[in-house]
């Protein structure tokens, strides 16, 4: 049974939370008021995962990622995000957080979320020894319009990754993410064309064969049905490099707002995209729109994730 720890200094907002992990999901559920307690409570009980609002006295949820991140970088830490605090979410997420969940939707989002992040964190296991001799590896994959086949790519990502010695734990997460966000956008939104509604009802559904079971009227019809995903993957020990194309009719990617602009968070249409540019150090689309181009480079912390067209 997985294990989370929700920090936040409200103890109403706390037990409500609480209370509707516990009767809603599989979760074992702790709970700590501030950061300096969360760090205490981390020590005693090894979560898998930290849910923390950012907004606590003693110490705040910036400082418990920061804290987190230094001292137990294998426990992923997700944020509650309140309107008008998307600056400060986004920094958290540059420090480390692995991912965020608006305030205003949590019996809709969190779970799902909690999940995702969880489910990609314990795939990063290792076959170390073998890939450390890599130096530099490239593949490309044409994928159908499956979901199924999202999780497994992104698992060897992240195994590439970590034999490459790239980056650490949190950092190969927040890759396997943001790699996963393209994938799932490529497909749903690119080749499918699913309104932002009807990707929120198939993202809300956690098992990976009931959404095929959703999507399967939709897979099946032209022009959807022939469409692909084309994904390209170079990675050296000083950059990785992820080309995602889909064949839908592409979109606006200035349309969508900047991870700090008011209320951004809170949306659902671009939240992938909002992890991706902040995630990555280079987020390159095309003309079109239909195809994303996504750059890690070790070492490198950036404030200000470069995003551009083609």
């Amino acid at each position: 049974m997985p294990t989370v720890l929700i920090v936040d200094d409200s103890p109403v907002e706390r037990r409500l939370l609480c209370d509707f992990l516990r009767s809603h999901s599989h979760w074992r559920v702790y709970d700590a008021a501030n950061g300096e307690e969360a760090l205490a409570r981390v020590a005693e009980t090894t979560p898998d995962l930290v849910v923390t609002d950012l907004n606590m006295p003693v110490m705040d949820g910036l400082e418990l990622v920061t804290a987190m991140r230094t001292h137990h970088p294998d426990i992923p830490v997700i944020l509650i995000t309140a309107y008008g605090s998307e600056a400060l979410a986004v920094e958290a997420l540059e420090r480390g957080a692995a991912g965020y969940v608006p305030k205003s939707k949590l019996t809709e989002k969190l779970l799902q979320t909690m999940d995702k992040v969880v489910a990609l964190a314990r795939a990063d296991q290792s076959y170390t020894r073998l890939i450390q001799c890599l130096e530099l590896t490239e593949f490309r994959f044409q994928l159908e319009n499956d979901l199924g086949l999202v999780d497994p790519l992104v698992d060897l990502v992240q195994q590439m990754v970590e034999g490459l010695e790239f980056s650490d734990f949190t950092g190969r997460l927040r890759i396997g993410i943001a790699v996963r966000e393209a994938l799932v956008n490529a497909i749903l939104h690119g080749n499918l064309e699913l309104s932002p509604d009807e990707v929120q009802r198939i993202e809300a559904t956690p098992d990976v064969e009931k959404q095929m079971e959703m999507l399967e009227p939709r897979r099946h019809e032209p022009p959807y049905k022939d469409r692909r995903v084309f994904f390209q993957a170079v990675l050296t020990r000083e950059e990785l490099r992820f080309v995602i194309r889909d064949e839908g009719p592409g979109f606006d990617p200035e349309a969508i707002p900047a991870p700090t602009d008011l209320g951004a968070l809170d949306g659902d249409r671009g939240r992938g995209l909002a992890l991706i540019r902040t995630f990555m150090d280079e987020v390159i689309f095309n003309d079109k729109g239909n195809e994303v181009t996504l750059i890690k480079r070790r070492e490198q912390l950036s404030s200000s994730p470069s995003v551009r067209q083609q």
